[in-house]
């Protein structure tokens, strides 16, 4: 790895200020599993855990979750490929977490303890998780075993409140651009034993594109009892929503009007329902049971007005056969899907404290069932881009995906000396993947049985330098066996339009993950905090999906990728003032060549390796090339002024560098005439990169008394335009009209354009707390 000057230089400060004893503090302590019991100082923890609590997220500011990640976490970017903040992607160090299936998922939430990667994809459904009622979050990076399947680069561990910890109640409402209107609600007390807490949040969006009002809504509410020993709670949270994310825009759109869309409707309404039983109980002075139960239920319909992929071949047809009868004129269609998923799982966890050891032994077995169909309805695209349609919808696929894992896992914390700390952990997974076809009953069909096992280690080891520096590295493994949706969706030749069509699809291998990461972190007084570590994680039979189109690809093991870079970051305060600033430097690429259908790449068709069976619409990846939508360099910098006894205002910058656009995988796609092996030439706009940016956001509050707050923010201050994510595709329309030859048709690129300057206004009034 490069950049090893900056933290040398680290090291040598530290140095400097080893030898002046450091006011510690209290000691902080992390959890390091999904179940509660396994508790360890932050000092004893081999990897750069972090921890938000709710008034962190609160100052963020952002739309969603994923937003106040990426504010206020290094190594955290967001693609807002739907164009909804609801729906975004979270990127961290190169593994993401995201609502769409089709999206490569590296990432594992929890709440609670109960996993919300969903059984159809591993998506990540951002927009049901109620975020008043989160506590704090711990994410913890690499492939720690502890966390089970797909925490390849990391996972991020949910804790709700308790009327115990969080009493007193809140209520807030703001306003303002886009027609963003936001309240929640939430009360927390106890009595005796027994505590309360309550909450709920509701927000509508008109967006600030064309087609794109949201509607979002959450409950939560949790019951429970604690003695001296025992704790039990009991956790009821649902969740009511109606998104729309109307997608990339073809960049000669922007360029007219930057709230234009592509296609519409592009419609997701969720519905969820968890019921979750958790409950510790110390058995003597040095034991303690953990124990975790639930049930979950989610139901997704989606409607997806989209250009008609089989508009193409109808027309080549029609030409090839000499123009007879009317030209094909179905150029649009209209794709529904309905996926209704059931999980349950329990967990049960034994933690020994000893004098120099925290041992830990855990078992776990969590199983999905998914019921999936999808229709299409053909129709012609309108000037508007819309579909209109008078055919009736042919079911083109109905699923059923159960997914089962069994898990037995194992951690050790033991002191080798008073300021050695070694960690050393393992996992036995077993996954067992059930396909059935309930529209096409005999073979060829989706039918599929696969059985993946794993045997996951992870060792660590922490060095306390001395009480202002920590030294830590450390080595672990983790793996993801491939869900439902990806084993019905693997065959080239059949190319699925996510999340709809499926076909008889090849064995797809589970993903192995092998990370390493070292790094130091310290403190210098009673206010500076600092980090800086290395981290790499490669991934053998990475599953990535692979775009045909602007909506069809499929899933396929690549090889190998990797993910390696480098974070550097610094808190502290000065007076009235608290300041932060984080660099992330993150080289994700290829790790093997192979050939990827790219049809909208200039390359196409003129690799020697890729074009010996007649293709032409294939790019030869290679060793060291960048993976897409990932920027090289993030900084995040932000202050907060204390300007007085009850006014406070903050200013943040995040600055990203570019990235590689989607179907550009080999980096070689260029505007202008390209000629492939066999003499075709076709013509290409755009570059397949998106350029950096930066913008500041700025926040103020102002404690009116009486629990009376007034609050306001304004995002992207100056109004920068920029774009978080950006794919190569065809674009039929030119100059705003249909263009019925498929040769007329634009080869450019798509962006996710990136929120104008906005501004909201809030009040919000608490009671009752301590």
């Amino acid at each position: 790895m490069k950049p090893v000057l900056p933290l040398a230089l680290l090291i040598a400060c530290t140095a400097a200020h080893a030898a002046d004893p450091a006011t510690l503090g209290t000691v902080e302590v992390v959890g390091t599993a999904p179940l509660p019991g396994l508790d360890v100082p932050a000092d004893h923890v081999p990897a750069a855990i972090r921890t938000l609590d709710d008034q962190a997220l609160r100052k963020a500011g952002g739309a969603s979750l994923a937003e106040n990640l990426q504010r206020r976490l290094p190594g955290v970017s967001v693609n807002d490929i739907t164009g909804n903040p609801l729906q975004a992607d979270l990127n961290y160090r190169g593994f993401t977490a995201s609502p769409l299936l089709g999206t490569p998922q590296g990432l594992s939430v929890f709440m609670d303890g109960v996993r919300l990667n969903e059984t159809f994809g591993d998506v990540v459904s951002w927009d049901l998780i109620p975020q008043s009622a989160i506590a704090d979050l711990t994410l913890a990076p690499g492939a720690n075993p502890l966390y089970g399947l797909n925490t390849q680069g990391g996972a991020i561990g949910l804790h709700t409140k308790r009327g115990d910890t969080h009493p007193g109640g809140e209520a807030s409402l703001e306003s303002g651009s886009f027609g963003r209107t936001r309240a929640s609600l939430s009360h927390g007390g106890s009595k005796d034993e027994l505590s309360w807490f309550v909450a709920g949040d509701a927000l509508h969006d008109d967006g600030w594109r064309e087609h794109s009002p949201s509607e979002a809504g959450q409950l939560f509410g949790k019951l429970a009892w604690t003695t001296a020993t025992t704790d039990i709670a009991l956790t009821l949270a649902q969740a009511n929503t109606d998104l729309i994310g109307n997608g990339l825009t073809p960049t000669s759109l922007l360029s007219e009007n930057r709230r234009h869309i592509f296609t519409h409707p592009d419609q997701t309404r969720n519905r969820s329902t968890l019921l979750a039983l958790s409950a510790t109980h110390w058995l003597g002075d040095a034991d303690r049971l953990a124990a975790n139960a639930y049930l979950r239920r989610t139901r997704s319909r989606t409607l997806n007005g989209d250009a008609n992929d089989d508009y193409e071949d109808a027309y080549e047809t029609w030409v090839g056969g000499g123009m007879i009868g009317p030209a094909p004129d179905e150029t649009g269609v209209l794709n529904r899907t309905a996926t209704d998923q059931n999980g349950a799982g329990l967990g049960l966890q034994w933690t020994h404290y000893a004098e120099r050891h925290q041992f830990a032994l855990g078992v776990s077995h969590d199983r999905g069932h998914a019921r999936f169909s999808q229709t299409a309805q053909e129709g012609e695209l309108t000037d508007n881009r819309g579909v209109d349609t008078d055919e009736a919808s042919e079911l083109e696929n109905k699923l059923s995906g159960r997914t089962l894992t069994s898990s037995i896992y194992l951690t050790d914390t033991v002191a080798l000396a008073p300021t050695v700390q070694l960690t050393a952990s393992a996992r036995y997974n077993h996954t067992h993947v059930i396909n059935r076809d309930k529209l096409n009953r005999t073979a060829p069909n989706l039918d599929g049985d696969f059985t993946y096992n794993k045997l996951n280690p992870a060792l660590g080891l922490t060095w306390q330098a001395s009480p202002a520096l920590t030294v830590y590295g450390g080595a672990s493994q983790s793996n993801r066996a491939p869900s439902p949706i990806e084993l019905g969706c693997a065959d080239p030749a059949n190319p699925c339009t996510l999340p709809n069509a499926l076909a008889a699809d090849p064995f797809l291998a589970q993903v192995v993950t092998r990370s390493l990461e070292f790094g130091l972190r310290g403190r210098a007084g009673e206010g500076l905090r600092w980090h800086a570590g290395l981290f790499r994680a490669t991934n053998h039979d990475d599953i990535l999906f692979v775009g045909t189109s602007t909506s069809a690809g499929y899933f396929t093991n690549f090889g190998q990728t990797r993910r390696q870079g480098l974070e550097l970051g610094a808190s502290g305060n000065a007076g009235v003032f608290d300041w932060r600033v984080d660099y992330t430097w993150l080289d994700a690429t290829f790790r093997s060549s192979a050939c990827l259908l790219a049809e909208n790449n200039s390359s196409r068709g003129q690799s020697a390796e890729c074009t010996a069976d007649g293709q032409d619409d294939e790019i030869l990846v290679s060793r060291g090339d960048r993976m897409p939508g990932l920027p090289r360099h993030s900084l995040k910098l932000g202050l907060d002024w204390r300007a007085g006894e009850r006014l406070t205002v903050g200013a943040s910058v995040l600055a990203y560098s570019g990235q590689t656009a989607r179907g550009n995988e080999n980096g070689k796609h260029r505007a202008g005439s390209a000629t492939d092996r066999f003499g075709k030439t076709r013509e290409f706009d755009d570059k397949g990169e998106l350029p950096g940016y930066a913008i500041v956001n700025l926040s103020a509050d102002y404690r009116l008394g009486s629990g009376w707050t007034l609050f306001g923010r304004i995002d992207n201050l100056f109004d920068q335009r920029y774009a978080t994510a950006a794919a190569l595709a065809e674009n039929p329309f030119v100059d705003g009209n249909f263009q019925a030859d498929p040769d007329d048709w634009r080869r450019e690129r798509f962006e996710a354009p990136g929120t104008p300057r906005a501004g909201w206004i809030g009040l919000r009034y608490a009671w009752g707390a301590r």
